[in-house]
């Protein structure tokens, strides 16, 4: 007689991960969610003002470059299964070289970027949250893996 054999393959699979957004998850969305408004704002006023954006036009296009990016990050990280982890990861792969690019020219050369943007000096204007939220979006996104439904 032999013993009944159980379905151990339950508990051998990889452990199925929720699509629901929990814990940091939720913060770094909350702080993108933030930062896209911040952007936003600042940029809907800087480039609607013809005195502001006469001056500096590369400098506030930028700032509604970055809007519409932590935009659209922040709602791919909503989604974050099937292609929005795709967006997820070009975005945030996009602010990251965004940031490091415009941070290090409006270091080396200040008067490229007179007037600031929410990149220039490395996000200084704004904590320097814009250099430090893509590498905590990579990581988180990193860390969580491939969503399972």
């Amino acid at each position: 007689m032999t013993a009944p054999q159980s379905n151990d393959a339950a508990t051998t699979a990889e452990p199925v991960r929720p699509t629901r957004v929990t814990g940091i998850g939720r913060v770094l969305i909350a702080v993108y969610g933030l930062l896209a408004l911040a952007a936003t704002g600042r940029s809907f006023v800087q480039i609607f003002d013809p005195e502001e954006f006469g001056p500096a036009p590369l400098a506030y296009s930028l700032s509604a470059l970055a809007a519409v990016v932590y935009i659209v990050a922040t709602i791919a990280l909503i989604k974050s299964d099937g292609p929005w982890r795709r967006v997820a990861w070009i975005t945030i792969g996009f602010e990251l070289v965004g940031v490091l690019v415009v941070g290090t020219l409006s270091v080396v050369d200040p008067e490229l970027f007179a007037h600031k943007t929410v990149w220039s000096f490395f996000g200084r204007g704004y904590g320097f949250v814009p250099l430090v939220l893509p590498i905590l979006g990579m990581w988180w996104l990193a860390r969580r893996g491939k969503v399972r439904s």
